[in-house]
């Protein structure tokens, strides 16, 4: 039977001469492997191009409960990015995001909310006339609300600590190493109440950008079983640097 849906590209892998398998995030179904064939003929129905990572899909697809590969009917971009593929910051971005999303959707099912929020996440880089260098600090805190560790903000206005083990605010340093120090917390503090608008004005050097980026990713790595290292937080280093 044949589904519409929207999705997510998040990564495309070679399958012969001519055609991919991509993996797709999608509305409708969560995470899905779709066999795609013919895409780097000239005149390919579905052409690769709109195959890269982090495009924005409508879908017509084939869908079996059973499980494995599936069939994509139809695919076209939309909406076209305007920005992203033609801007370093931005097509950096992408990549880091797309990294990140390949190492939290490993088996999801559909879920709308986490969609929703990918999306429209995605759909702002690239319409917004610049990319803001907090934007991946906002969107990494923003999407652990919807993978289930998102921090509850502190009664307190002040508190000294931010314990990335439990994922709680305190006034004393756990017994551990996973914790961030009164500055630090402050900044986790003003993104968690920040927008995709407000984070322009949010004042985070770049030494302390990268050390809280490093944080987040200690954070992920300690709420997301196997989520191993992310490698290409390095570029976004060297290009808002």
């Amino acid at each position: 039977m044949l589904h519409k849906t929207r999705g997510i590209v998040l990564r495309t892998i070679n399958h012969g001469e001519t055609s991919v398998i991509c993996q797709i995030f999608t509305e409708s179904f969560g995470l899905q492997s779709y066999i795609i064939n013919g895409v780097k003929k000239n005149r390919a129905k579905i052409h690769i191009n709109i195959l890269q990572p982090l495009h924005l899909l409508d879908l017509v697809v084939y869908h079996k409960n059973s499980g494995g590969i599936q069939r994509v009917s139809e695919a076209r971009q939309l909406p076209l990015f305007q920005s992203i593929p033609y801007d370093d910051k931005k097509r950096s971005l992408a990549i880091f995001i797309t990294e990140v999303l390949q190492k939290c959707l490993k088996q999801q099912s559909a879920d709308e909310p986490l969609f929703e929020y990918i999306y429209y996440a995605v759909s702002w880089l690239d319409s917004t006339s610049e990319a803001s260098p907090n934007f991946h600090l906002y969107f990494l805190i923003r999407l652990s609300k919807f993978m289930g560790f998102y921090p509850v903000l502190p009664d307190k206005a002040d508190p000294v600590h931010f314990d990335l083990k439990d994922g709680v605010f305190c006034n004393f340093p756990p017994y551990h190493q996973f914790y961030l120090t009164h500055k630090e917390t402050q900044h986790w503090i003003n993104l968690m109440l920040s927008s995709f608008t407000d984070i322009y004005s949010l004042q985070i050097s770049l030494q302390d950008r990268r050390i809280l980026l490093n944080h987040i990713l200690d954070y992920y790595a300690l709420h997301i079983e196997n989520f191993g290292n992310i490698k290409s937080h390095y570029i976004l280093e060297e290009v808002f640097g």
